[in-house]
């Protein structure tokens, strides 16, 4: 599973016009990625690594501050474009796969007391942020 934080002051994501997940204040914009050999453990490591990085200002973590995360799922994390033009998706799991483990890690930070908001799986989404910093970070979990 990866994941890319994003520290923001502000973060919202439309489908269709729509806005339909949106922090009007400081937290993470988190993009995640599934991958075909994900699974419970990948979920409790991520959602627990999201909740307590320490990236905001004073090296806080939403789970200290209270501050909301609005996640993203975006297969393309697991694209390659080493070779060729073109990326290939092989190491994205398909959405049968992936969407209940990115329901699942919501689900895992909201049950740690973490206010999350979502883009819509699959959906085409119209992404806006303002990363605070910039502060971006790349997690990935253990082999």
């Amino acid at each position: 599973m990866r994941a890319v934080l994003q520290r923001v002051s502000s973060a919202s994501v439309e489908v269709d016009g729509a806005v339909v997940g949106a922090i009007d204040g400081p937290g993470l914009l988190v993009y995640l990625g599934v991958t075909h050999t994900d699974g419970a453990a990948e979920v409790a490591w991520m959602a627990r690594k999201i909740r307590d990085v320490r990236i905001l200002d004073g090296e806080e973590s939403v789970g200290s501050t209270g501050d909301s995360v609005l996640m993203v799922s975006q297969f393309t994390l697991y694209g390659d474009a080493r070779k060729g033009r073109r990326p290939t998706w092989i190491a994205a799991a398909p959405g049968p796969v992936s969407e209940p483990l990115y329901d699942a890690v919501c689900a895992a930070l909201e049950a740690a007391g973490t206010h999350v908001e979502r883009g819509v799986f699959g959906a085409d989404m119209k992404v806006a942020s303002v990363n605070d910093g910039p502060f971006t970070v790349l997690l990935e979990t253990p082999a």
